[in-house]
């Protein structure tokens, strides 16, 4: 396929006894099909697609990529690699793009910065900068077109090599790595992929993808899958538990990418690796328990970063402060 061939990862190999990291510049060719037979599973690698232009956040994601935009005080994109951290992920994999070099920078060392703000007693500044990389392994692949999510998972591909991976959309913000920790549990007890899902109601579901479950959800809220949907009417919907952008995969969904024929616009669409996977191997979704932020729009973006705000306020001062600025602005 067109755009999963010839790319560069630049990868930055860091040790885990805080030693300097290692810049290299890898290139990487596509020599074939190989088959990867689902036993038991591992998995250690995060994927995150964010080679996607930021239209609805313009003018500034001419120069600032979306995913660096501070919720709270933290980037987005390190909210969701924090999540997959506490998790148990150790190898986090960026499929960017070439437009947006500073993404690939947050990632880079910069030791005369920290060096300067130690000299002026920021250390604490400074240790938040070193942290970043530091005992994880960072792979930034770029891919040359936005083909779709499916195409851009697929691109990821020799990065994370014949294991088991989460994939994270950066525009969903989770309260927590519960959901995660969970997902990836079930994916290795039944070798098979997990979705994340939501209930919400079924009036709403025509707007999202939908799976159609295999008996009832579990006590642990654990579901099989028959199949998922993609943005079905209500009347045909097969249930009202919509996916969201959390998923554990085998790596045999690579596979399912190779053989995707491209749909509206050109897209390979993950749903439909993803029921292929479903129609001949073990499939479940997981129904999260965890507060979920949809940071994919400007003021679910504000509202995510106010909220966090708050909640990491140790004075207590930013909520009334807020709350009297809401107030002054209703008049």
């Amino acid at each position: 396929m067109d755009g999963l061939g010839q790319r560069v990862v630049v990868e930055r190999l860091l040790d885990l006894d805080r030693l300097a990291g290692l810049d290299e510049l890898v290139y990487v060719r596509r020599h074939g099909t190989v088959k990867d037979i689902v036993g038991v599973v591992q998995v250690r690698t995060l994927v995150i697609p964010a080679a996607g232009l930021g239209t609805r956040f313009l003018p500034v994601t001419k120069a600032v990529p979306k995913e660096l935009m501070p919720v709270g005080d933290t980037p987005a994109i390190q909210l969701v690699i924090d999540e997959a951290l506490a998790a148990g992920i150790e190898h986090v994999v960026v499929v960017s793009s070439a437009t947006k070099p500073s993404l690939q920078r947050y990632f880079e060392a910069d030791p005369a910065l920290v060096e300067s703000l130690r000299a002026k007693g920021a250390d604490g500044v400074a240790d938040r900068l070193e942290s970043i990389g530091r005992d994880w392994r960072v792979t930034v692949v770029h891919q040359d077109r936005p083909l779709g999510l499916g195409h851009a998972v697929g691109c990821a591909r020799e990065a994370v090599g014949g294991e088991g991976f989460v994939v994270s959309l950066p525009d969903e913000i989770m309260g927590g790595s519960a959901l995660l920790r969970q997902m990836i549990d079930v994916c290795v007890d039944t070798s098979g992929s997990v979705v994340g899902l939501m209930e919400i109601p079924r009036d709403e579901v025509s707007a999202y993808g939908v799976i159609d479950p295999i008996g009832e959800v579990d006590g642990r809220g654990v579901v099989a899958v028959r199949d998922l949907v993609e943005k079905p009417p209500v009347e045909a919907a097969p249930s009202s538990m919509i996916v969201i952008g959390r998923y554990v995969l085998t790596p045999d969904v690579f596979d399912e990418i190779a053989l995707l024929t491209p749909g509206a616009g050109g897209e390979l669409q993950l749903t439909d690796a993803l029921r292929a996977q479903a129609s001949r191997s073990p499939f479940h979704g997981v129904i999260a328990a965890v507060d979920r932020w949809d940071t994919g729009t400007p003021d679910g973006f504000l509202a995510a970063a106010v909220e966090h705000a708050v909640r990491a306020d140790v004075t207590g001062s930013l909520g009334s402060r807020l709350r009297s600025a809401i107030e002054r602005a209703a008049g």
